[in-house]
């Protein structure tokens, strides 16, 4: 077994030495050239060191101390090369703690090789090396995730096996903690896994790609994450070895008592909304040349402002996305009212401990210089006093009150959002001024488009108002003149019996409709539509006919079994509009003639009179078009309303017509089959 350890390590020195040359003579461009061949010759000669005399030496570790030192600072060169990091020394506080444990490994065995040393120093030096191993694949996952996206195969190919080194080093460390010895087959399998990542390595260096990182501040601060936690458990490890040590007969009280307690502690800091915050601003200040994520950031807010309006009114998400950006826990929104603001919508803000009101010389203000105002700057005096003195006093008074975000739109000001302050509280720089100006314009512009929708939804809800009582106008006009022919004709044959009765029929009829007319006024388009039915056209028309016969003279022709799908009301009121306009149009001596006709596809009822007719031009751009007329003094309303019922109706109405000769108006609905006729006593619905 010591022959295996001897050659695998040997043949892997070799490896790592021949990589030295190759990387010194090749100059990369972007390839950190001179700490790689330092790095790679330390590789080599801790392998020839542990081939040479053992891996259990002091020379060995001292030779594996400055091989791991050189790996962190090729690495963090790597880091320090991306533009996103600053300041420089910042992100080497990482690097210089994990180099720190390095040597207090090295300076532990050192101790631990002396005779009268306690087996616990070997143990904790060997802890130490296992969290130095722990800390750099971490760091190693933070550079992969950061180039997985913009580097191709010879960076990746790169960091993964020098994470491979790191992952050797682990995995030999922990068993020999966990077995209490240093088994040979492990080492004969290190000194494998060295060939392999030198091998490796050595395809890498072949490629001559830009060797630039981009580091993911997610992948970062889940990165400094997963160190905290292999810190805690290393200190955990050692702690618990050196009560073993001293604690007698009560060490396992004392390592359980220690393990709960420190447990609890770390739990409650790590729930503690203040820490994380802390975490993110230190993260963003030391590691980053931007505070903010831009890509990020505007993907969280627009996904925040397209949330469905089942999950909070859009007032509300706009308050929401605006203070996620600076991690504000509360805001409120207000609104123009009058010519101040008012309070309008809150998140997580009680509505009584924000007042919500400010005058019109803080809205002009805002409106024209669209600053966004910090408070605790404005309570200093440390900014303009007429700024200070624009706000009203319960903003001042308010401690949690931290900044004032205008939203500007269109030389106007759609609303202002007042933030709370953060679990961290700090002064606005420039990046918060620029993310909340481009943000506050953003919700602006959906605030206005909501507003705008709303006023449009109100506007046609009149509009349809206005169109029904167009619609009963006319029907109304109609109601007019028949009761006024009647009026007429009583004149002249009141004494006539059957007269009277046709009178009294007649107002029994106009008093119905005008109910229906009140009826329909009141109620919506969705409650005043029927169902359709299965009905015979024929005994409607005959009705209808009789109704104007005292008018003019209408006939009734074609098919007398035609059964139509239609609602009666419906169809009856667009018979009438259309009788009503042939009469007007045709001279006094010719009848207009309602004829009926089926073929099993559809029932048409045709319209007919011999009247003056209309152009082409009449019927294509001006028929059915609401408010016009050719007729004197009419409304305009009764072809639209015809076919608006027409539609409705599942039908259509086709025009024909020549001037001087007259026009045919055909309404065509669908025919009810024999399964349709059965239901209900012989009216079915529509399928």
């Amino acid at each position: 077994m010591g022959t295996l350890i001897l050659w695998t390590h040997a043949l892997a020195a070799l490896l790592f030495g021949a990589l030295a040359l190759v990387a010194w003579r090749r100059r990369e461009p972007g390839v950190p050239r001179r700490l790689l061949c330092v790095a790679l010759a330390a590789t080599a000669l801790w392998a020839l060191a542990a081939a040479g005399i053992g891996s259990n030496q002091l020379g060995t570790g001292l030779a594996e101390t400055l091989r791991d030192l050189a790996w962190l600072a090729f690495m963090i060169v790597l880091h320090r090369r991306d533009g996103n990091i600053r300041p420089p020394l910042a992100l080497g506080t990482v690097y210089s703690v994990v180099a720190l444990v390095a040597i207090a490994a090295l300076v532990l065995q050192g101790f631990a090789s002396t005779p009268d040393a306690a087996p616990q120093v070997a143990t904790a030096a060997l802890l130490l090396r296992m969290l130095v191993a722990v800390a750099a694949l971490v760091l190693m996952r933070a550079l992969h995730g950061a180039i997985a996206e913009r580097a191709g195969a010879a960076q990746r190919g790169m960091v993964v096996a020098l994470a491979g080194l790191w992952f050797i080093d682990f995995n030999v460390f922990t068993a020999s903690y966990l077995l209490a010895y240093q088994p040979l087959e492990l080492y004969v399998i290190r000194g494998l896994g060295m060939m392999l990542v030198a091998m490796v390595m050595g395809a890498s260096l072949q490629r001559r790609d830009e060797w630039n990182v981009q580091v993911s501040r997610t992948v970062a601060y889940q990165s400094m994450s997963l160190v905290a936690i292999g810190a805690y458990f290393a200190l955990l490890a050692i702690v618990t070895s050196a009560i073993a040590t001293v604690g007698g007969s009560n060490a396992r009280v004392l390592q359980t008592a220690f393990v709960f307690g420190s447990t609890a502690a770390i739990l409650t800091l790590v729930s503690s909304p203040w820490l994380r915050a802390w975490a993110k601003v230190k993260l963003a200040k030391h590691f980053f040349r931007h505070r903010y994520d831009y890509r990020t950031e505007w993907m969280r807010f627009t996904a925040t402002l397209g949330a469905p309006e089942e999950a909070a009114p859009l007032d509300t998400r706009i308050v929401k996305a605006i203070a996620d950006l600076t991690d504000s826990p509360a805001g409120a929104l207000l609104v123009p009212e009058g010519a101040g603001l008012g309070l309008g919508a809150t998140w997580t803000w009680e509505r009584e401990t924000v007042i919500g009101s400010a005058d019109a010389g803080l809205v002009e203000h805002l409106a024209a210089s669209g600053r966004i105002l910090e408070l605790d700057a404005l309570r200093r005096a440390e900014a303009d006093a007429p700024e200070a003195a624009m706000l009203p006093q319960w903003m001042f008074d308010l401690e949690d009150a931290w900044a004032l975000v205008p939203l500007p739109h269109q030389g106007g000001l759609a609303g202002v959002i007042l933030l709370a302050r953060p679990p961290v509280s700090r002064a606005l720089d420039w990046e918060d001024f620029d993310l909340l100006r481009v943000a506050g314009r953003q919700a602006a512009s959906y605030l206005a488009e909501a507003r705008a929708h709303a006023a449009l939804a109100e506007a046609q809800r009149f509009d349809e108002f206005n169109r029904r009582f167009a619609f009963i106008i006319h029907d109304i006009k109609n109601l007019v003149s028949q009761l006024t022919l009647l009026a007429r004709n009583a004149e002249r044959h009141a004494d006539n019996p059957e007269f009277r009765a046709d009178m009294i029929a007649t107002l029994k009829s106009s008093a119905e409709k005008m109910t229906g007319l009140l009826t329909r006024l009141s109620q919506s388009p969705r409650t005043t539509a029927q169902a359709l039915q299965a009905m015979e056209v024929v005994p409607l028309l005959d009705r209808i006919a009789a109704a104007r016969r005292a008018q003019h003279p209408v006939a009734v022709t074609g098919a007398r079994a035609a059964v139509a799908l239609a609602d009666p009301g419906a169809l009856e009121q667009l018979l009438g509009h259309l009788v009503q306009n042939a009469i007007d149009a045709s001279p006094a001596h010719e009848p207009v003639t309602l004829h009926v006709a089926a073929d099993g596809a559809q029932v048409t009822i045709d319209v007919i009179d011999q009247g003056c007719g209309m152009s082409p031009g009449f019927i294509r751009d001006r028929l059915f078009k609401p408010f016009v007329s050719s007729k004197d003094g009419g409304f305009g309303i009764g072809a639209f309303e015809a076919r608006a019922l027409a539609t409705a109706m599942q039908g259509r109405i086709e025009v024909k017509s020549r001037e001087g000769h007259g026009s045919r108006f055909r309404v065509v609905l669908k025919p009810a089959h024999a399964a349709d006729t059965g239901l209900n006593g012989g009216m079915g619905r529509a399928a």
